[in-house]
């Protein structure tokens, strides 16, 4: 289908500001979005309430507000705008609830505003639990066990009859925002009066704890001609409990067979079309039983989410901008994908390799805080890194947080722990349980005996156990032989597993630049591979790498000048998204100036990580 003619006038609405849940992700999201619409011809109207955006900037839009986002002030610029239609699904839980608010205020209807993306219905059926919970039955897919309540009695009565524990997830909020897991009445008391609080509609759903069931989510997008593709699938490494947003995750998924990996597929498939979202993104989370393989539909995000933007950078499939186009009426493949230029949006990305996100905490700088993670998010950012094996991407993550970590260990920064220490730090979830897993693996620990304490799959748990391995045998060989004298094999299996020259000086007590000299004369040096959407079934225009030790390079050196930009690195307290402004305009500068620029950055949230940027 050919793009829509009859509007010519779109107002998009933002996230406002990082709020834990809600961070710089919209802003990447919204400005491919804008980027998009304008190269279609669309005179585009941003409204948001945060300056430290790239979205914000004078060129990005034709008109930019910067007001308070509530719908009041929103309906104030319909007024004066008169826009044709509006897109709410590219600004984050607070453009959805926007959107709805002006639908039940009347005001898109007696100004002729269309709504994009997803229509109001759609959005209700998707955040509205009950009606949610409805459309699962309709399509014969499995919820877990769940009531809706409207006060805190109510609520008690249900979880009494469902069973402890149970969960607490508030209608129209993010991030689990007034949400938690109930183990008795008191704290289901307090949970409860706080959630109903904080929804939009005083709205809770008291949910079966699904606690230790394996997590999922999928990537899928619509059309209008009811095409439906899925974009990536991504595994929760922590079991459900853990809110998405505080669990490492692995794209693709490594513990699903086919079969089930199809079902799930199938599922979601079905989902995005009984809820109703005619075109654009969404993300649907499921839940696994580990034992039974019994599946249940958890919730749907009928927009552009925060895992959107780590599965665009997974993939280098731009959703955000793909939903900007599917939403003024193209089909996925009317859409050229950008990376290879040869083939269309409508073919599923496919990739040869393992990504890995973990999130970055500041309990640092809130002591008092609850560090026990549950279904409340807490993170306040998170890095991505890409390697062939897990182990090279888990090890390179967790050296990008900027916590002080070279890797999984061995890097002069282990405690000394105990068996009851290492027990607690197991059983109760936390940001620091990874460490521990490997702490449990070198005490003696069995793969059962931790998957019973965390329900983490045994998958990963033997992963890890595979880098506790070979550092031992780094160790055993260290005692005998010199830096100088191990195998290249050896030092290329090392980096294979994701060993940092600090944690590998750190065994051979040698510095980091005698281990750096040592590899490159036995030729053990790292090469960039191409993220091409299609496992290099096509050959890829857009130069967008990451590192890994192989034998065959994919990075192209050209004759120009050039200049390499640092990132910021993950969001933290006092380090957010205005240094990717920064950093983006900083490109833009150079490219003017007739440079070629390289950007590093380990942060998925990012609009310098783009591909176009």
């Amino acid at each position: 289908m050919p793009k829509r003619e009859d509007i010519r006038d779109i107002l998009v609405i933002g996230s406002g500001p990082i709020v834990i849940g809600q961070a710089a992700e919209f802003d990447y999201s919204g400005s491919q979005a804008c980027k998009a619409l304008r190269e279609e011809g669309y005179r585009v109207v941003l409204v948001n309430s945060n300056p430290a955006t790239i979205m914000t900037d004078p060129e990005m839009a034709d008109k930019v507000y910067i007001e308070p986002l509530t719908a009041s002030v929103v309906a104030r610029i319909i007024k004066r705008e008169q826009p044709d239609a509006l897109l709410p699904t590219l600004g984050g839980q607070t453009a959805l609830n926007i959107a709805v608010q002006l639908s039940e205020m009347g005001v898109l209807e007696d100004f002729g505003v269309e709504l994009i993306g997803a229509k109001v219905d759609a959005i209700r059926k998707a955040e509205n639990r009950e009606l949610f919970k409805e459309s699962m039955r309709k399509i014969g897919l499995e919820v877990p066990r769940s009531d809706i309540a409207s006060d805190v009695s109510e609520a008690i009565e249900i979880a009494d009859e469902i069973g402890y524990p149970v969960i607490i997830r508030p209608a129209f909020t993010l991030g689990g925002t007034g949400g938690g897991i109930a183990y008795n009445r008191e704290e289901l008391r307090e949970i409860a009066s706080r959630g109903l609080e904080l929804s939009m509609i005083n709205q809770i759903l008291v949910e079966e704890g699904v606690i230790g069931w394996k997590e999922f989510e999928l990537e899928v997008m619509r059309d209008l001609a009811d095409n439906v593709v899925i974009i990536c699938s991504i595994e929760n490494f922590d079991p459900m409990g853990v809110h998405t947003g505080d669990s490492i995750t692995v794209a693709p998924a490594q513990t699903l067979t086919d079969v089930e990996y199809q079902r799930m597929r199938d599922a979601a498939i079905k989902i995005i079309r009984e809820i109703g979202v005619e075109t654009g993104g969404s993300n649907i989370q499921f839940a696994v039983h580990p034992d039974n393989g019994r599946m249940v539909a958890i919730e749907m995000n009928p927009r552009v989410s925060r895992s959107s933007a780590l599965a665009s950078k997974a993939t280098g499939f731009p959703i955000a901008k793909i939903a900007a186009k599917l939403a003024i009426g193209y089909t996925l493949d009317e859409i050229p994908n950008d990376i290879t230029k040869e083939t269309p949006a409508s073919f599923e990305p496919t990739i040869d390799y393992v990504v890995v996100k973990i999130p970055r905490f500041a309990f640092d700088k809130f002591p008092t805080a609850d560090p026990i993670l549950g279904s409340q998010m807490k993170s306040v950012g998170e890095v991505m890194a890409i390697g062939r094996t897990f182990e090279e991407a888990l090890q390179k993550a967790l050296r990008s947080l900027e916590i002080g970590r070279y890797g999984l260990g061995c890097d002069g920064k282990d405690q000394e722990v105990t068996r009851e220490e290492i027990i607690q730090k197991l059983r109760f979830p936390s940001a620091e349980r990874v460490f521990y897993i490997r702490y449990a693996l070198k005490n003696g620990f069995s793969v059962r005996e931790i998957y019973e304490l965390t329900k983490i799959d045994p998958w990963f748990i033997e992963k890890i156990k595979n880098i506790v391995e070979f550092e031992e045998k780094l160790k055993k060989f260290s005692k005998r032989h010199k830096i100088g004298e191990i195998p290249s094999d050896v030092l290329r299996e090392a980096k294979r597993l994701g060993f940092s020259d600090r944690q590998i000086a750190h065994i051979f007590d040698c510095s980091e630049r005698e281990v750096r000299k040592v590899r490159k004369k036995k030729g053990v040096i790292a090469v960039y591979k191409m993220v091409d959407t299609c496992a290099a079934e096509f050959e890829a225009k857009t130069p967008y790498y990451y590192s890994t030790y192989e034998e065959e390079n994919d990075a192209l050196r050209t004759a120009r000048k050039k200049v390499m930009i640092l990132g910021a690195g993950p969001n933290r307290i006092g380090q957010g998204i205005e240094f990717d402004y920064c950093c983006v305009h900083a490109v833009f500068s150079l490219k003017d100036e007739g440079y070629e620029t390289i950007m590093v950055n380990c942060n998925p949230e990012t609009v310098s990580t783009d591909y176009d940027t």
